[in-house]
C-alpha cells in the first residue's frame, strides 16, 4: 500500500473504532479550521445532514468525502453533545511559481505545460501535482536531446497558509549520437541507410538543424522511412527486429543501433484486374498500372497505381471508389501477384462547398476560382484545378480541400476548403552594394487582396537620387463576372542616370493609363491598355552626341500615347511554392501614329519549373527583347534595354552591361537576350519547412545595339552563384553572392546583393 492511501486509511480506522461504540444523532454540525475555503463548500461535500444517525459506514463516507476533494490535508470528526464537529486542516495554495535558469524554452510555455499537471498560480498546492512538474520540466529537455538536466525544486512556506514554488534548472549540454549502428543489413550499406535517415551524428549543419540530437519521435519516422525503402526496393519481409538506444554515463552521447531483417526481395509474378460495372475497361486499367510482370515489387508503385485508377474514376463522378491491390504470395520463390479489385460503387455529385479560415477573404473572392461547381457531378481534374487556382491567388499560406460524404446518402458529398490567410500587403525595399555606388535603395508599398476583395492596390513612392517614382495602380481581377479584369495606373517617374553607370541624362515623365485582362481559358489571359505620357529629356555636358542629336531632332519633351497588347499563360502549381508549372508572356507596347515619337517595343519572358525530386526544383527563365522606331523614327534611348544585377544577371553591376559610350558609360540597347538556370531546394534539415529556400544559379545575359567606341563591352555575360529566399515574418528577404564567369576589364562588378520587404 503507498502512502497517500495509508494517510487516507488511518484517519479513518481511528474514528471508525469511536463511533463503533456510540451511535448518536446528529443535532448539528459545526465546521473548524477553515480560512479560504467557504463553510457551505464543506457542507455541500458531506454525505450527512442535521437528524441522520452517524455509524461507522457514515463516518468512513464522511471522511472518503473530504479527502477526495484535495482541500484539505487533514480531517477529524469528534463529538460534543450532539453536534458533530468537523475540523480540518487545508492545504496551501500556489502563490507564485518560479522558474529559474532556463534559456531553451519560454518561461510562459513552460508554466502552460505546468497547468497541465495541475500547477499553477491559485490553485490547491499539492505534492503529487508537484512531481509531476517536475517531471514535466525533464520531459520537456529529454525531447530536445538533454538528457543531462537537472531540476531542483524548493517550496517556501508563506502567510496566510500560502507556499512559493520554484524551480532551478540546469539544462547542461544537448546528448550528441556518436553512432548509429546498423545490424543484418546486406542489400544496403551503412551508408546508405544513414542518407535516408534525418538523425546522424554531427557534422557541418547539425549545429542548426539539431539532428545529432537524439528524439524518440525522430528515430520512429527515420525507421519508417527505412521501412518504405525497403518495400519500394522489393523487400516484403523487411522488418526491424529491435532497437537499442544507450547512452554514456556522463549523459552526453548516444548510442543507437538497428537489428534489420532485410529478407528476399521479391519479383512481380501476375497483374490482374477484376472491375464491377464496367465504368472503365479491363484493358484502361491495365494501362494506369505502374508495376508489370517480371518487375521487382514496389508498393510506392502499387500505392501510385490505386491513386491513378481513383482519380481516373473520380473524373467521371465516382468519388467513392474502392481500388484494392491484393496480393497473392508465393514465399517460395519470392513472388508476388496482384489483382486489382476495382469497385466504383455509386457516382456522386457535389452538394455543397464550404469554406473556412477566410477572416479577412471574402467567399466570393474563393468561390469564383472554384471549377467545380455545387450540384456538378464530382470531377477529381476541377477540384484539382480548383485548388491551383486558389493557390494562385497568393492570398493564402495554405488551402487544402476534403471531401466530406453526406450522412443519409451515397451519391453526395460536400467540399470543405480550409485556408490559412497570410499578410498581402507588403512594403518592398531593394539594396546593393558596389565599388561606384556603395549602399542603394529602392522601395515601394502594395496591397494585393484590398480589404478583402481580391483587387489590388499598389502605391510607390522611391525619392533616391537615382530614380524617383510616384505612383497609383489599381487592378480589380473581376470588373466582369466572367473574369474581365480592369486596372488603372497613375505616375510620375523621374531618372538621373547621372548618378549610376548610365549614359548621362535625366527624364522625367507624367502619365496614366488603363488596361483590361480578358481570359482565353484557365491558364491564358489576353492584355490590352492605353497611356498617355508626357516625357521631358535633360542632358549633361558629357552626354553623348547620339543623345544630342536625338533632342535636336524631337526635342526636349514629348508627349506619346501608347498602346498594349499582351498574351500570358500561367500552370504554375502554386504562386507561393512553386514546383511545377510555367509562365509565359508575349508583349508588344507601341507608339500611336499620333504621338511625337514612334517606336515599338517586344518581349518575350517564359520561367519552367520542373521538380527534380520532392525537395529539388530546377527552374528556367528566358527573356528576349527587341525593339526599334517606324515610318523613319528611331528608338527613344530612354526606352532602350538594360541588363545586369538582381532579375537579369547578378554578379554584374545595375544596368551595367551593353554599349557603352566614349565615357564609358553603359547606353543600353534595342535587343537583349537574358537566361537563368536555377535549382531551388530546402534549406538542410528545414525540408517541411516552405518559407526558406536555398538555390545555386547559373545566369547569362546581354544587351545589345548600334556600334559604340566600347565594341568589347557587348556580348554574353555569364555568372554563378548561390542564393537564399527567406519569406520571414518580417516580410520576403533574398540574398545572393555571384561570381562572374567571363567579366572584361571595363566591366562593372557586383558581387553580393540582397532585397528585402515587410509584411503587414
Amino acid at each position: 500500500m503507498n502512502l497517500k492511501k495509508l494517510a487516507r486509511v488511518l484517519p479513518l480506522l481511528y474514528v471508525t473504532s469511536v463511533w463503533a461504540a456510540e451511535p448518536f444523532v446528529i443535532k448539528d454540525i459545526r465546521v473548524e479550521g477553515i480560512q479560504r475555503t467557504e463553510a457551505g463548500t464543506v457542507f455541500s461535500y458531506l454525505p450527512i445532514k442535521v437528524g441522520d444517525t452517524l455509524d461507522d459506514a457514515k463516518t468512513t463516507a464522511a471522511l472518503h468525502s473530504l479527502f477526495s476533494t484535495g482541500f484539505f490535508k487533514d480531517v477529524k470528526l469528534s463529538a460534543e453533545q450532539g453536534v458533530l464537529v468537523v475540523q480540518v486542516q487545508e492545504r496551501p495554495t500556489i502563490a507564485s511559481v518560479e522558474i529559474n535558469g532556463v534559456k531553451d524554452f519560454p518561461k510562459d510555455q513552460l508554466r502552460d505545460n505546468l497547468k497541465y499537471v495541475g500547477l499553477a498560480e491559485g490553485r490547491i498546492f499539492d505534492k503529487a501535482a508537484l512531481d509531476k512538474s517536475e517531471q514535466e520540466l525533464k520531459r520537456q529537455y529529454v525531447a530536445r536531446g538533454k538528457y543531462a538536466v537537472s531540476v531542483k525544486t524548493t517550496v517556501k512556506d508563506l502567510e496566510r497558509n500560502r507556499v512559493a514554488v520554484s524551480f532551478d534548472v540546469t539544462e547542461g549540454k544537448g546528448s550528441k549520437i556518436q553512432q548509429i549502428n546498423f545490424v543484418g543489413n546486406h542489400a544496403l550499406s551503412d551508408d546508405e541507410l544513414l542518407d535516408i535517415m534525418k538523425l546522424t551524428t554531427p557534422g557541418f549543419v547539425t549545429w542548426f538543424t539539431n539532428n545529432d540530437q537524439y528524439s524518440k519521435p525522430k528515430l520512429a519516422a527515420d525507421i519508417e522511412a527505412i521501412r518504405t525503402h525497403y518495400l519500394n526496393a522489393g523487400y516484403m519481409d523487411f522488418s526491424v527486429e529491435s532497437t537499442q538506444v544507450s547512452i554514456s554515463t556522463d549523459k552526453k552521447n548516444i548510442f543507437i543501433t538497428l537489428n534489420l531483417n532485410e529478407g528476399e526481395k521479391y519479383t512481380v509474378s501476375d497483374i490482374k484486374v477484376s472491375s464491377l460495372k464496367g465504368v472503365l475497361t479491363d484493358a484502361e486499367i491495365l494501362s494506369m498500372i505502374q508495376v508489370k510482370t517480371g518487375d521487382v515489387f514496389s508498393r510506392e508503385a502499387i500505392t501510385a497505381s490505386q491513386g491513378k485508377i481513383n482519380d481516373r474514376l473520380g473524373e467521371e463522378g465516382y468519388a467513392f471508389a474502392n481500388v484494392n491491390a491484393l496480393p497473392e504470395v508465393n514465399k517460395e520463390k519470392h513472388q508476388v501477384g496482384f489483382t486489382f479489385l476495382v469497385d466504383p460503387l455509386q457516382r456522386a455529385y457535389v452538394r455543397a462547398i464550404k469554406i473556412s479560415g477566410n477572416d479577412k477573404t471574402r467567399d466570393e473572392v474563393i468561390r469564383r476560382e472554384f471549377r467545380q461547381m455545387e450540384g456538378g457531378w464530382f470531377a477529381t481534374s476541377k477540384i484539382q484545378k480548383s485548388k491551383q487556382r486558389i493557390d494562385r491567388l497568393g492570398f493564402f499560406s495554405s488551402a487544402n480541400i476534403e471531401t466530406q460524404p453526406v450522412v443519409g446518402t451515397n451519391d453526395q458529398l460536400d467540399l470543405s476548403l480550409t485556408v490559412a490567410e497570410k499578410s498581402t500587403g507588403n512594403f518592398q525595399l531593394g539594396a546593393g552594394f558596389s565599388d561606384v555606388e556603395k549602399f542603394t535603395l529602392m522601395g515601394g508599398v502594395n496591397q494585393s487582396n484590398l480589404f478583402g476583395t481580391g483587387n489590388s492596390l499598389s502605391t510607390q513612392i522611391n525619392t533616391s537620387k537615382l530614380n524617383q517614382v510616384y505612383s497609383v495602380s489599381y487592378t480589380n481581377p473581376y470588373y466582369t463576372d466572367d473574369g474581365i479584369s480592369r486596372g488603372f495606373d497613375i505616375y510620375k517617374r523621374r531618372t538621373n542616370a547621372t548618378t549610376i553607370s548610365v549614359s548621362q541624362y535625366t527624364s522625367e515623365t507624367y502619365g496614366g493609363g488603363i488596361h483590361y485582362g480578358v481570359p482565353i481559358s484557365d491558364e491564358e489571359m489576353f492584355h490590352y491598355g492605353l497611356a498617355l505620357e508626357n516625357t521631358t529629356i535633360g542632358l549633361t555636358s558629357i552626354s553623348p552626341q547620339r543623345y544630342i542629336d536625338y533632342i535636336n531632332t524631337f526635342g526636349a519633351t514629348n508627349r506619346n500615347v501608347l498602346g498594349t497588347i499582351a498574351w500570358s499563360r500561367d500552370t504554375r502549381n502554386s504562386a507561393l511554392n512553386t514546383t511545377e508549372g510555367a509562365t509565359q508572356r508575349a508583349s508588344i507596347e507601341a507608339s500611336l501614329p499620333v504621338s511625337g515619337q514612334k517606336y515599338y517595343k517586344l518581349n518575350y519572358t517564359q520561367q519552367q519549373f520542373y521538380p527534380l525530386s520532392q525537395n529539388f526544383t530546377l527552374r528556367l527563365n528566358g527573356d528576349v527583347g527587341f525593339a526599334a522606331g517606324y515610318e523613319g523614327d528611331t528608338l527613344p534611348f530612354f526606352k532602350n534595354f538594360y541588363a545586369g544585377g538582381t532579375g537579369s544577371v547578378r554578379g554584374y553591376d545595375y544596368s551595367s552591361l551593353g554599349p557603352r559610350d566614349v565615357n564609358g558609360y553603359s547606353m543600353g540597347g534595342d535587343k537583349r537576350v537574358v537566361g537563368n538556370a536555377e535549382i531551388l531546394f530546402p534549406f538542410p534539415g528545414m525540408e517541411k519547412e516552405k518559407s526558406v529556400r536555398l538555390s545555386a544559379f547559373l545566369d547569362g545575359g546581354a544587351v545589345y545595339g548600334a556600334a559604340t567606341p566600347y565594341e568589347a563591352s557587348i556580348g554574353m555575360r555569364y555568372s554563378y552563384g548561390v542564393g537564399v529566399t527567406w519569406f520571414s515574418p518580417a516580410g520576403p528577404i533574398q540574398l545572393s553572392w555571384a561570381t562572374p564567369l567571363n567579366s572584361q576589364p571595363q566591366d562593372k562588378l557586383q558581387n553580393f546583393q540582397f532585397s528585402m520587404g515587410g509584411m503587414f
